[in-house]
């Protein structure tokens, strides 16, 4: 009886003791320590930001069913995202192996073969060996804790590889088709040339031009098919590149659309100090925060004594020797307490470690922090600057294309030399390369802006179960 009532004792010490544990710190608490440095604002100081919070569902605002359709195929064959899925399959079940260590350990022992038995003892029977430590610092919880956090942070970075990965496929599909825009362009100018070619020709026949004319018109028009080329190779290469994050063999056959989408009206950028809750990359900063957190007091703990519940049944015999009359089978309980005392300072090295890492973590925090403002006021900016530009080049584009109906009509009146004309044609080519070049900019900063800005697509996660804390 008296052993009985310690046990309970014990027992119930062990339940007292295991108390919540302590939370880690907020993002808050520790931010002056991760940007000593960074004083943030009431609002993104660059560019022009609607008011509201930011919403979800980029990928709909640029009107186009084919981007859709090819962002939710790389979200679910992308290759890297197969391994980030994985990788948080592994995380859960880290999770599940650290919460095991939380209940008894039962282990069923069996042993015989003859008279010698198995071990050349002459001892046959078996038992059954329950171990339960006590978790009187919460050493065991801290560890599940630490993978809980750890999954966590690993769902995050998983969601923000999705994010960037439908991002790049809306880069690469707004560059495919700035590509074969590109190509369309330099076909004409080949077209235009080749009418240059056989004016100039004209004019040599009937004596109102020169060798001269009719030989640069005809290098000219040589230099425009080799741009094709160019653009041509391109243009293969940039929906080969789409195809690889589709997850598809890289045959340059996507289905794109013919023309860049509008740019979307202006969206709401929402508040600097919510970008730091909302980003997924930074959510996974501060989840790797509180694994630190927790790996640290893990380390703690370690230093402290380990108490453990011990009860068994088993029964042994023997063919070679009498055993000492008891009864058969046996039942026994105890406790052990295991504390350390000398271990070359392993556990407080081990203690100094887990302190580094969890400065390094909120160092970590920190660095993803500021890029994430940074990328934010980039994108803001250079989204505002392409439409400026967008706006200039228009006018410039139109003014050229004037400037070269004027010198073809001087060129086909004799007032006017067949360079001019050229000269003009290159630089109508230019204007409107360039302002498609911009518009398909604008396009790509205002994905990054979404990316920035961790807003989503509204495509669905892959669906892994969350392990209970």
């Amino acid at each position: 009886m008296r052993t009985r009532s310690k046990l309970l004792a014990v027992a119930a010490l062990g339940t007292l003791s295991a108390c919540a544990l302590k939370s880690p710190p907020e993002s808050a608490e520790y931010l002056p320590q991760a940007l000593p440095g960074v004083v943030v604002p009431d609002r993104f100081g660059a560019g022009v930001q609607e008011g509201g919070a930011v919403a979800g569902g980029w990928a709909a605002t640029f009107g186009d069913p084919r981007l859709d359709v090819l962002i939710t195929e790389a979200v679910a064959h992308n290759p890297d995202l197969l391994v980030a899925a994985a990788r948080i399959e592994a995380a859960a079940q880290y999770v599940e192996f650290a919460e095991s260590k939380l209940y008894p350990q039962v282990n069923f022992l069996a042993r015989g073969g003859g008279e010698m038995s198995g071990d050349q003892s002459g001892l046959t029977g078996g038992g059954i060996f329950a171990d339960w430590e006590v978790d009187l610092w919460g050493r065991v919880r801290a560890g599940k804790a630490a993978n809980v956090a750890t999954y966590e942070a690993t769902v995050a970075d998983t969601e923000y590889a999705r994010q960037s990965i439908a991002a790049m496929v809306a880069k690469s599909y707004f560059l495919a088709i700035e590509a074969g825009l590109q190509e369309a362009l330099a076909e004409e100018m080949v077209a235009t040339s080749e009418q240059l070619v056989m004016l100039a020709g004209e004019r040599l026949r009937i004596g109102r031009g020169d060798g001269f004319d009719a030989a640069l018109s005809r290098a000219n028009t040589e230099s425009f098919r080799d741009t094709v080329l160019q653009l041509t190779l391109a243009r293969e290469q940039a929906l080969r590149a789409l195809e690889a994050l589709l997850g598809r063999y890289p045959a340059a056959d996507v289905d794109i659309a013919p023309e860049l989408a509008k740019a979307p009206a202006p969206i709401p950028a929402g508040l600097p100090s919510e970008l730091l809750e909302r980003r997924p990359d930074v959510v996974a900063a501060d989840r790797r925060v509180a694994a630190a957190f927790y790996r640290l007091k893990e380390a703690r703990a370690a230093r402290l004594p380990t108490l453990s519940l011990t009860a068994s049944v088993n029964s042994v015999s023997s063919e070679l020797f009498v055993l000492q009359e008891r009864e058969n089978p046996v039942w026994s309980a105890g406790a052990a307490l295991l504390a350390p005392v000398y271990n070359g300072r392993g556990l407080k090295t081990q203690v100094q470690i887990r302190t580094a890492e969890q400065r390094q973590a909120i160092a970590d925090y920190g660095r993803i922090g500021a890029r994430a403002f940074g990328e934010v006021e980039n994108a803001l900016s250079a989204e505002l600057y392409a439409g400026r530009r967008e706006e200039v080049l228009t006018r410039a584009a139109a003014a050229n294309q004037e400037a070269l109906v004027l010198a073809r009509t001087r060129y086909d009146i004799g007032s006017g030399d067949l360079r001019a004309v050229q000269q003009q044609q290159v630089a109508v080519h230019s204007s409107r390369a360039t302002l498609v070049r911009v518009q398909a900019d604008r396009l790509v900063q205002r994905v990054n802006l979404y990316l920035a800005l961790g807003g989503g697509f509204d495509t669905p996660a892959p669906a892994v179960a969350r392990t209970g804390e």
